[in-house]
């Protein structure tokens, strides 16, 4: 498989520029985090720019006096680049090419390439190649000059801007085959939800906005070592690990990509076997970062994100983290079955998680009380994986056993 090709960070000064279209639209809010994004990719915001329109300039995104105004913020400032709160079409960013004289990048170009620096599995490199060379091919007549003029920074990571990768032709080819890896990663991970289903293991999946603090949690609870920083994005690969709770039942947390408003499409249909992982879990965990002013949008987001999934009529339990530092704020989530408390980094509120997690699992369970003969002593062992032992005697006849199962083992030892 072709590597990603490592290209050294240059901190570039940027002007971050914005249209908003919508009463509704909380466009400074978006732009807040689209400095978090530059600042995650390298980049330091300068300065920033808003035009309100009725629609984004067909030709150049925003209109020509915006233009002059960007401008004169970009020499006030000493500014080399500019980025744009929204996709941009091949023509809006050439004709801000030339009329800026400068690197031009939208959304969608930051958040791939901070995809591309994060991305340490195959899995993850696979989905952010595809998801660059799909962004690109769309890109390659208007954009055909202003690629040859890329000297590094953002936009650069992942599979390079050589002129070979430039020629429509050979990126379709590319985009086939790793399209063709993608479907045996996807085989092997479909194989991995069959044994678990077979084992009849009740998995939940870790969802939310990106730096939540998902990873923090799944770490905490389970002793997994899965980065977490804080910065967007800082894990792309999810990671299953067993937790086992206090009255003995287990289930399976898994870690998932977080969620960003304005998700570039390109991304949800490269990493949708990753994102998939939310729907074919059996319990959704909803982590909401409490101390975040923007808390209630980017619940919002997961939601919105959840129902274009497929992932719904699942049993949520949301936690509002980070309690630590959030000041009492109050927040509420009228969708979640169960509604926690805590902060992941201090441990506070995660032992009300667990008993909430043993509640559903024990409401999921069917109760057993049964003697099982000695030549059948080998169906309480699945009892002990996966259900409730609630207790064992050895008697003349045979093995009395009352238990807690999973329905789905149910029919298997009775």
């Amino acid at each position: 498989m072709q590597q990603l090709y490592e290209i050294g960070e240059i901190e570039e000064r940027v002007v971050l520029v914005a249209a908003q279209t919508g009463e509704n639209e909380d466009v400074w809010e978006s732009l807040n985090e689209l400095e978090e994004l530059a600042r995650t990719a390298g980049a330091v915001t300068v300065g920033k720019i808003v035009q309100n329109r009725e629609s984004v300039h067909p030709g150049t995104y925003i209109g020509k006096g915006k233009i002059e105004e960007v401008r004169a913020l970009m020499l006030a400032t000493d500014a080399n680049g500019i980025i744009c709160d929204d996709e941009l079409s091949p023509a809006q960013m050439n004709n801000l090419e030339r009329e800026l004289g400068c690197k031009v990048m939208d959304r969608t170009l930051l958040i791939l390439d901070i995809f591309a620096d994060r991305a340490i599995t195959s899995e993850g490199k696979i989905q952010v190649e595809l998801a660059q060379l799909r962004y690109r091919s769309a890109r390659l007549v208007g954009l055909r000059e202003s690629l040859s003029r890329l000297g590094g920074g953002i936009g650069t990571r992942g599979p390079g801007e050589k002129k070979l990768e430039t020629d429509r032709r050979l990126i379709r080819a590319r985009i086939t085959a790793l399209k063709e890896e993608l479907e045996k990663v996807e085989k092997h991970r479909e194989l991995i939800r069959t044994g678990r289903e077979r084992e009849n293991r009740k998995n939940a999946a870790i969802v939310g906005y990106t730096n939540a603090g998902k990873s923090t949690l799944l770490n905490i609870l389970t002793g997994a070592d899965v980065l977490s920083e804080n910065k967007l994005f800082a894990t792309l690969d999810p990671t299953t690990r067993l937790l086992t709770l206090d009255d003995g039942q287990q289930v399976l947390l898994t870690d998932t990509v977080g969620f960003i408003r304005k998700l570039p499409h390109h991304l949800v249909e490269a990493f949708k076997s990753t994102l998939e992982e939310a729907k074919f879990a059996d319990y959704i965990i909803h982590v909401v970062d409490a101390s975040n002013p923007q808390a209630e949008v980017q619940m919002q987001v997961v939601y919105e994100t959840l129902r274009e999934l497929g992932a719904v009529n699942k049993k949520i339990i949301t936690i509002f983290n980070k309690q630590d530092v959030a000041d009492g704020r109050i927040i509420r989530d009228s969708r979640a079955d169960y509604i926690i408390k805590a902060s992941a980094k201090t441990g506070d509120g995660l032992s009300d998680f667990k008993k909430v997690m043993e509640q559903i699992l024990s409401e999921d369970s069917i109760y057993v009380e049964r003697l099982f003969p000695y030549a059948e002593a080998g169906k309480i062992q699945p009892i002990r994986e996966q259900g409730q032992l609630l207790s064992e005697e050895y008697t003349e006849n045979g093995i009395a056993v009352k238990a807690k199962v999973p329905k789905e083992l149910y029919g298997r030892i009775c």
